[in-house]
């Protein structure tokens, strides 16, 4: 159970931002708004993910008004993830909330899981009741993905979450010394483990913009989540091999008993052979992918600048550096 008093109590919000200009404005004015009326402190980090647009520019001009507000800009775009990463590295609450920069994550559902973690919870995490304005498609697809990545996974990932969720400063301080060169943030709060609950909340619509999540980042999120947490796909690969075997032999007796001509069944075979044989190849290659990613110990990202901290950080930092620290 928490011990620190409210007034006392530093709560850091980790913002991803990436070509959020249109939407900004409106997200500025309603967290200015909502940490006026809050009992705890709290600093707004905006870790800019390489935007194109003029949404560095519109976080720079708050920073100069409310110190509040704080940015980590991005030399180029990393991705959303290791924006969360680097928010969460530079975090110095007591505990920190992950959000979007959209509004679709309310902060006025922030004191329900303030007041969990107060009880003692280490993780509290929104669990939506409802996507308002996303397709049909979009919610269908993800409904699957944690619904397979739940089955086949080592940890229990809960469903129908995002990255929207309260860490306390241990679990921050755990995180920060993970070695991931293409993080699933969500899925590694879980395999931490410690005590954790859910917090309901309806999924509020996007105020602006577009998303930036089209269908390519989505298969790129699942892939880094499957792949990160379950070695099923490689056993697969087995699975498939030994069914071709089986199939192969079956087409072989109905060769030889003339249910098929032998053209037909050299084909048949070929192409199944083929498939399977690219298949297990790929799948094996995503995981020999991660490993060298890990290899060459490139920094996970590179800041530019930042903006509202009093001490400015290392502006690369390697994976065996981030290892070594906290």
């Amino acid at each position: 159970m928490s011990d620190i008093s409210q007034k006392e109590t530093l709560i850091s919000v980790v913002l991803p931002v990436y070509n959020e200009e249109e939407g900004l404005p409106q997200t500025i004015a309603t967290l200015k708004e909502f940490i006026a009326h809050q009992p705890e402190s709290y600093e707004l980090i905006f870790v800019d993910d390489g935007s194109k647009d003029n949404s560095a520019e519109i976080l720079h001009q708050v920073i100069e008004q409310n110190q509040a507000f704080k940015m980590i800009q991005f030399s180029r775009n990393f991705g959303h993830q290791i924006a969360i990463s680097a928010g969460i590295r530079y975090a110095k609450g007591d505990a920190v909330v992950v959000m979007d920069a959209d509004l679709q994550d309310p902060p006025e559902v922030i004191p329900a899981m303030i007041k969990k973690w107060r009880e003692g919870y280490e993780v509290v995490y929104g669990e939506r009741l409802s996507r308002e304005g996303e397709s049909e498609f979009k919610k269908a697809t993800a409904h699957a993905f944690y619904q397979i990545l739940k089955r086949i996974s080592s940890i229990d990932i809960p469903v129908d979450t995002g990255d929207f969720r309260l860490m306390s400063k241990r679990v921050v301080n755990v995180l920060s010394r993970m070695n991931e060169s293409d993080p699933y943030v969500r899925g590694m709060v879980s395999w931490v483990g410690f005590k954790q609950c859910s917090v309901e909340y309806e999924r509020a619509q996007r105020t602006a913009g577009t998303s930036k999540y089209p269908l390519s980042k989505m298969l790129k999120l699942a892939t880094d989540g499957i792949t990160s947490f379950s070695t099923i796909p490689l056993k697969i690969s087995s699975w498939l091999g030994g069914t071709s075997i089986v199939i192969a032999f079956i087409y072989l007796v109905f060769a030889l008993v003339g249910g098929f001509t032998s053209l037909n069944f050299l084909t048949f075979s070929l192409f199944l052979l083929a498939g399977v044989m690219m298949l297990t190849f790929g799948m094996a290659g995503t995981y020999l992918s991660r490993i060298f990613d890990s290899t060459r110990e490139r920094p996970l990202y590179v800041v530019a600048q930042t903006d509202g901290f009093q001490v400015h950080k290392t502006d690369a930092i390697s994976l065996k550096q981030q290892a070594h620290q906290g």
